[in-house]
């Protein structure tokens, strides 16, 4: 199978079902924005010091995947039977940022995002995770979205948020505080 299908080359893609629409649409735009975060959790993977938590990234990277299939199906044009989300997949993001915030200093101050290269990928992938909760919520005013889609992204930016301190903070690295 070739990579490449010149399919594309005037502007327009397909979704799951055939249906052509601009490479500009917004459903193209929120899950393109979910692909570029699995990237960035991909790269958040690297880093040494983020191996404790290698297997829920390598989860989340999945359901990602689960849900950018769902913004790609056109459900009118389609037979895909997708699959859903884990159900518990909520819950396990909230428990791990309650084990992580354990461990760490409470917060008293707003924190920038660097201190560590860890640190500025985990924020980095949260800002992406942001956007694309907002390509998302955005898409369901036009078209009926899975709920727990939007559920699930709110709750891996605070995530990730939480574990940005948790890499600086075993990383031996000071959290930058913003004192504006």
């Amino acid at each position: 199978m070739k990579i490449y299908t010149k399919k594309g080359d005037t502007g327009d893609t397909g979704l799951l079902g055939g249906t052509r629409v601009p490479k500009y649409h917004l459903r193209i735009e929120a899950y393109g924005t979910i692909d570029e975060l699995n990237a960035c959790l991909g790269m958040l993977a690297d880093h040494e010091v983020a191996l404790d938590h290698i297997t829920l990234i390598r989860d989340i990277q999945g359901n990602l995947f689960v849900i950018g299939s769902h913004l790609a199906n056109d459900e009118a044009a389609s037979h895909f039977t997708l699959p859903p989300l884990p159900p518990h997949a909520t819950e396990l993001l909230e428990h791990s940022i309650d084990q992580m915030e354990a461990e760490l200093p409470p917060l008293k101050n707003f924190v920038l995002p660097g201190g560590h290269p860890a640190n500025s990928a985990a924020h980095l992938a949260r800002c992406v995770c942001r956007r694309a909760e907002r390509r998302i919520v955005e898409l369901s005013q036009e078209i009926a979205v899975v709920p727990e889609m939007i559920v699930y992204l709110n709750r891996l930016s605070d995530w990730l948020f939480v574990l940005s301190r948790l890499l600086s903070h075993r990383a031996g690295a000071r959290e930058i505080l913003w004192n504006g």
